[in-house]
């Protein structure tokens, strides 16, 4: 069993500033060993995309969705206005297509990301606000069968692994 898991997560330095998100140093040393052995698979969409570290933040474009992205009816757009769509989409093939590649049917992602948020992502206005809905990778991922979740759930399922190395 495989998991695809945001690379931040992990405490690599591909979040939009430039740093991981780790805020739990004992979770990720358990975590770690199954990142070694090729259970946990590592993934920044964004890096995926073709997006640089550190990169100007971006967010889906207020009152759409991340359906809207993927049907061409929304971008993703940088504080400063840039259309970023194209490497979000990319970014989401990209991961999709490793999933496919390698059996991975579940994937915990980073929650308030465009790209991957699993329940909540900014909502277009760059002020800190967030709204309900998924980012553009994670809705890609689940309208073809990936189960995703967030970063919440990692204690539990590094308690899975655990029991089952």
């Amino acid at each position: 069993m495989k998991i695809l898991i945001s690379a931040c997560l992990l405490g690599a330095p591909c979040r939009y500033d430039g740093r991981s998100i780790v805020s739990d140093a004992s979770l990720l040393e358990r975590l770690t060993p199954f990142l070694k052995n090729g259970t946990l698979v590592p993934v920044c969409p964004e890096c995926e995309g073709g997006l640089s570290i550190p990169r100007s933040p971006a967010e889906i474009e207020p009152k759409k969705t991340a359906i809207d992205v993927l049907e061409g009816n929304a971008q993703v757009l940088s504080r400063q206005g840039k259309n970023v769509t194209a490497e979000y989409l990319k970014g989401a093939q990209i991961t999709l297509k490793r999933c496919q590649s390698m059996n991975i049917f579940r994937a915990v992602l980073k929650e308030k990301s465009p790209s991957c948020g699993a329940h909540s992502v900014y909502d277009g206005t760059f002020c800190g606000t967030l709204k309900s809905g998924r980012g553009v990778t994670a809705e890609f991922l689940c309208l073809n069968g990936i189960s995703v979740s967030d970063e919440s759930v990692l204690s539990d399922l590094c308690s899975q692994l655990e029991q089952i190395a």
